[in-house]
């Protein structure tokens, strides 16, 4: 098998708990070729997809990995059997250009996840489909709209549409005097509208993190947040927990996985505070390495499983060892 990841660079990954790093050690272990390139390595010859790319030999030693790269060379994608997006937003012009050279690929070729629907699935927006099971919720650059929106439900929490681990997310409280120099900063930084969500308290016991692959949940975690800290993400001191999966987790799986399924996002992960579903990620999901060690799970290896039982569904043979 080749495989082709698209990667931020290996010098900014943090190897201890990057998911991108154990999906492709694992799949090293199978035998597999691994290859390597970022967005602007990719080329489009009229409806042929190219880039350049670097083989790619992981060592690990405990919870480092050292790094072969081999020369890279221009290579058709077509010749890849399955390519992993795998590149963290922003979710930029720059990775939205990748998804519509990627679609070229797909589905022909596998592509994780469907490079189309990644494209119409920013996090933050993608969860305003299932009205019923998130909070209240207004996305505006309209300044009047947002105080309005503060003032119906007291505390507010602002966060960019298209950033990540927590970046640039803040609380209002309709008793603060700065309201409107708060929310204006925000939306000048941005130049972009903003979300903004009904402040759950549920958060101090922090949210949870469940892993999706095909639409079902696999694995999950909770991140409970620091002292006097709103954001519960492990890039902003965030703690892993181990956590069960209840009934209401499992019931917004239940609801979300025929739209996953159907829209070919196969690697997922949602966000959820208390009873309310508030992201959903399919750029580039994280979480694999902490559910494994909370756990004692091997996450990575379900995941080629399943690959591997849709390469045999496609094919009639067995790809993988």
């Amino acid at each position: 098998m080749q495989i082709a990841i698209q990667m931020d660079p290996l010098d900014k990954l943090h190897q201890e708990s990057d998911s991108s790093l154990i999906l492709a050690n694992e799949a090293q272990k199978r035998g597999n070729k691994i290859f390597i390139y970022k967005t602007n390595q990719l080329s489009l010859i009229n409806d042929q997809v190219f880039a350049l790319l670097n083989p790619l030999k992981l060592i690990k030693k405990k919870n480092k990995y050292q790094f072969k790269l081999g020369p890279s060379k221009n290579i058709n994608l077509s010749k890849m059997d399955i390519i992993l997006m795998r590149q963290d937003p922003p979710f930029n012009l720059n990775y939205i250009t990748a998804t519509y050279i990627l679609e070229h690929l797909y589905p022909k070729t596998i592509v994780i996840n469907n490079p189309e629907s990644v494209r119409n699935a920013p996090e933050k927006i993608y969860v305003t489909f299932f009205k019923h099971l998130m909070p209240p919720t207004l996305i505006s650059e309209n300044i009047n709209q947002i105080k309005k929106f503060v003032k119906q439900y007291k505390e507010v929490i602002i966060k960019p549409l298209y950033e990540k681990g927590g970046k640039g997310i803040f609380k209002i409280n309709l008793k603060d005097r700065n309201i409107t120099k708060k929310i204006n900063t925000a939306l000048k930084k941005e130049k972009l509208p903003v979300i903004s969500q009904k402040y759950l308290s549920e958060i101090k016991e922090g949210d949870k993190r469940i892993v999706l692959f095909d639409g079902n949940p696999v694995g999950a975690m909770a991140r409970i947040p620091t002292k006097k800290e709103i954001r519960a993400n492990l890039s902003q001191g965030g703690i892993a927990q181990k956590c069960s999966i209840n009934q209401r987790d499992k019931y917004i799986c239940k609801q979300i996985k025929p739209w996953l399924k159907k829209n070919g996002l196969f690697f997922a992960g949602i966000d959820i505070i208390g009873k309310y579903l508030t992201e959903i990620n399919v750029t580039s999901p994280t979480g694999i390495v902490e559910i494994n060690q909370l756990e004692n799970t091997n996450l990575e290896k379900e995941f080629w499983n399943l690959i591997e039982k849709k390469i045999k569904r496609r094919h009639g043979i067995k790809l993988f060892s």
